[in-house]
């Protein structure tokens, strides 16, 4: 009862200890043996520290959480030479003159390369420069500013800030599944800038003269730097709406507007859908559940390459002259992804409507074919080019469930109805077939990314007053469309430099 009467003061609650990043990440293999790094706390707190000697682990650094006679260098960050030191007289450290003291700017290129680099006097703590060391290529450069035109940028494959382009991209999907196109373009935007960095972000300061980081994006990143995490993605991920749009739209037939009417009709889960008798499916739908499991898992590029092969062999038969490509993101190097895009055309404008149709005879007859869906060409040469950056495009396609059978493309075919212990994979399959002048632009289009397409667009429009979409380019100025047999052929009308799929955004 006294304690009822008592006035207490109550303190306040103190965030939980992370854990030690010596103990968290100690199955990393060494790679660096003769270094051993050590981040000062001091102005850079624990959070944050155990975040990038976390890092550090990944890349094959040794790390320790406490000052040693094994250390070789000293990170700190905003911190001058003097403070260092006298943090180091404080901790009575006499040895001081045996390990380097750096700034975090000498980290942060190590993270970036994924090896120690050379010390240069611009990264001891007596000598820094204003500028961030992140940017620069030679001790001598100065800051190198960050093109916002994702087809002026070099994209590697290895996303080394997928912590913070995972964050921005879940956003934006979310953005998207609410019909805020203007917030989703801008998340992915600053997705696609950090993902072209070839450095990780581990300061604030990195983020200086890179484009289109707004203070929302910035307040972000600052986030998770500090918590290893963000809230605002957390919630969104938790979130019924997101979590059932995201469960709806992997269904094979399945759009924004049909998850959304599901949604709003109360509906969390696909089993409520299927055993609904009062819903109407289309066709498309029915084999997106029937299938759902193959298709909305997926597949490995040597599976897309394996059905590339052999719908080529099959078309190069009927149509010798025929060019076939595998787009999308397996040819901009990726090793998995969700569909096979197939770009198909032929010199011989006659023979553009047959091949599609007698493809898919074959595949048919073959047994290979589960579901199939022909659009046919909606092209009008007057209403081209778009005028819309995200513009469908009107070439006749063909979305297709493809049976990849285990034992290779061309094993014996099983009946529809052995669906028990199948030896077999449903895997979605998309022909699009175009006009032999139209192809290189095609490519383009089919290729991707998303954001890289969109950006180039933009670029061709506010940059060089000319109009691109995925059937042409056309100079405004001029008043002509703009032929191209290639690839480069676009990039030299536009200006830029070329670069190979790999290198534009994965």
């Amino acid at each position: 009862m006294d304690l009822l009467r008592r006035p207490t003061v109550l303190p306040l609650r103190k965030k939980p200890k992370m854990m030690d990043a010596s103990l968290s990440f100690c199955n990393y293999e060494i790679k660096f043996k003769e270094i051993v790094l050590f981040l000062l706390e001091r102005k850079m707190g624990a959070s944050r520290r155990n975040f990038l000697m976390n890092l550090a682990r990944k890349r094959g650094f040794q790390t320790e959480s406490e000052l040693s006679d094994s250390v070789t260098h000293i990170v700190a960050e905003n911190n001058s030479g003097p403070e260092v030191l006298e943090w180091l007289q404080s901790k009575q450290q006499t040895k001081k003159m045996e390990f380097e003291i750096l700034d975090i700017s000498w980290f942060t290129e190590c993270m970036g390369a994924g090896f120690p680099v050379e010390v240069q006097s611009r990264h001891q703590l007596m000598v820094q420069q204003d500028c961030s060391a992140s940017f620069n290529t030679s001790p001598s450069s100065s800051c190198v500013q960050v093109s916002q035109y994702a087809c002026q940028r070099r994209t590697p494959l290895q996303d080394i800030n997928q912590i913070f382009t995972d964050a921005f991209e879940i956003l934006a999907e979310n953005c998207e599944f609410l019909g805020n196109k203007g917030p989703c373009k801008s998340f992915l935007r600053a997705s696609a800038v950090l993902k072209s960095l070839r450095f990780p972000i581990a300061t604030m300061k990195d983020l200086d003269g890179l484009p289109l980081l707004g203070n929302e994006m910035k307040t972000i990143i600052e986030e998770i730097l500090e918590d290893g995490k963000c809230a605002r993605v957390l919630d969104v991920i938790n979130g019924e709406q997101y979590k059932s749009f995201k469960l709806f739209t992997s269904v094979f037939g399945v759009g924004l507007k049909t998850a959304e009417k599901w949604f709003r009709m109360g509906f969390r889960t696909l089993e409520e859908i299927k055993n609904n008798p009062e819903f109407k499916f289309t066709k498309m739908q029915k084999y997106g559940f029937l299938h759902y499991e193959d298709i909305a898992g997926y597949i490995s590029k040597s599976e897309a390459l394996e059905i590339y092969a052999f719908v080529r062999d099959i078309i190069l038969k009927l149509v010798p002259d025929a060019v076939v490509t595998l787009t999308g993101g397996f040819r901009r190097g990726k090793e998995r992804g969700h569909d096979v895009d197939i770009i198909i055309t032929c010199p011989r404008k006659e023979k553009e409507k047959s091949i599609l149709h007698n493809t898919i005879t074959i595949l048919k007859n073959q047994g290979l074919i589960i579901f199939y869906d022909i659009n046919e060409s909606t092209f009008v040469e007057t209403k081209l080019p778009s005028k819309k950056v995200d513009a469908l495009d009107h070439f006749q396609k063909c979305f297709i469930i493809f049976k990849l059978m285990k034992e290779g493309v061309g094993a014996t075919n099983i009946k529809d109805n052995e669906m028990e212990s199948k030896n077999w994979k449903a895997v979605r399959v998309d022909f699009v077939i175009t006009p032999y002048k139209q192809y290189a632009y095609a490519l383009l289009g089919w290729t991707g990314s998303r954001q890289f397409e969109r950006d180039l667009r933009r670029y061709a429009t506010n940059e060089k007053k000319m109009m691109l979409d995925n059937h042409g380019l056309f100079d405004k100025t001029k008043n002509v469309f703009l032929d191209a047999y290639t690839e480069e052929d676009i990039f030299e009308h536009l200006g830029l430099e070329y670069l190979e799929p790999w290198d534009r955004n994965a």
